[in-house]
């Protein structure tokens, strides 16, 4: 057997917690990963998985590889690369994790671009509004907007995201413009949601920050459905701004309260602590950086 093999074949299980999906993961079979695994313990002579009838779990052994084990593939798969014809790009794969409209909006022809530079490179984007489970999913990287407070993580910033409350001029000719941020809790808000205070809007303006509660009788988890309502003279709406630009360009949308801005919010580059990023996963997240400073997030 190789080593390797049973090495890759041990952490692709380990961290999902069956080998079915590491051998999805791998691109082997069931049975070929699980006789991997099993001449790795061989050889090694000690019992690296907890194998039941629904999961599989970690042995005391199995605990202290899986800690050390995926930095040294990566570094290997770095070495390898490092040594190969720079022209022929990339390869294998790369697991991202990024939020839905995010993703959906700008994310997806991010990638397609880097991945037209690497016709090697395999891209596996993965599209959820809740944080991703780096190791358990085997996220190589996940765009993150906001700071959440996980310690296993390292972030790399790559730029802000800013909103702006907008509405439809036939909205604003039917309930009149609120010229204060007071102002909208006379008004039909469009609520998002997915914000972390969605029925309080922050917005800072020249005596600082005010908070303002906010209703309305449309809500929903996507910026980009809050913007379409907002189109439909259904109500004001505060979304991202990425969300909002053509919207903004052809006036279908018009932004109010322009005096108040709301605070920015960092966009990063989230990975998991203590690994040695490899070259493509580093490559990427310079890419994204220069990318997104051109595109206006800076």
């Amino acid at each position: 057997m190789n080593l390797l093999d049973g090495l890759r074949a041990f952490v692709a299980t380990a961290q999902t917690g069956s080998f079915t999906a590491a051998a999805e993961r791998l691109g082997l079979s069931n049975r070929l990963t699980s006789k991997y695994v099993a001449a790795l313990e061989a050889d090694l002579g000690t019992r690296l998985l907890q194998r039941t009838t629904r999961k599989v779990g970690l042995t005391p052994a199995g605990e202290d590889l899986l800690a050390r084990a995926p930095a040294l593939l990566d570094e290997l798969d770095d070495m390898l690369a490092a040594v190969t014809d720079a022209s022929r790009g990339f390869s294998g794969t790369l697991r991202i994790s990024a939020p839905v409209t995010f993703g959906e909006v700008y994310v997806q022809d991010l990638l397609s671009r880097f991945s037209a530079l690497h016709p090697d490179l395999v891209i596996d984007l993965r599209l959820d509004d809740r944080y991703a489970d780096l190791a358990g999913d085997g996220i190589d990287l996940a765009f993150r907007i906001g700071t959440p407070d996980v310690a296993s993580m390292k972030m790399r910033k790559l730029g802000t995201i800013r909103s702006a409350v907008v509405a439809a001029p036939s909205y604003l000719a039917a309930r009149g413009t609120p010229r204060t941020p007071l102002d909208l809790t006379a008004h039909d808000c469009i609520v998002d949601t997915n914000r972390r205070n969605p029925f309080r809007w922050i917005l800072d303006g020249p005596d600082g920050a005010v908070t303002v509660p906010v209703r309305g009788r449309m809500m929903v988890n996507n910026a980009q459905v809050a913007r379409d309502l907002a189109m439909m003279g259904r109500g004001i709406a505060f979304c991202p701004a990425f969300v909002l630009r053509d919207a903004l360009q052809t006036g279908r949308l018009v932004t109010v309260l322009d005096a108040f801005a709301a605070p920015a919010i960092p966009l990063n580059a989230a990975y998991l602590e203590g690994r040695t990023l490899p070259r493509k996963v580093r490559a990427l997240i310079e890419f994204a950086h220069d990318d997104m400073r051109r595109g206006g997030f800076a």
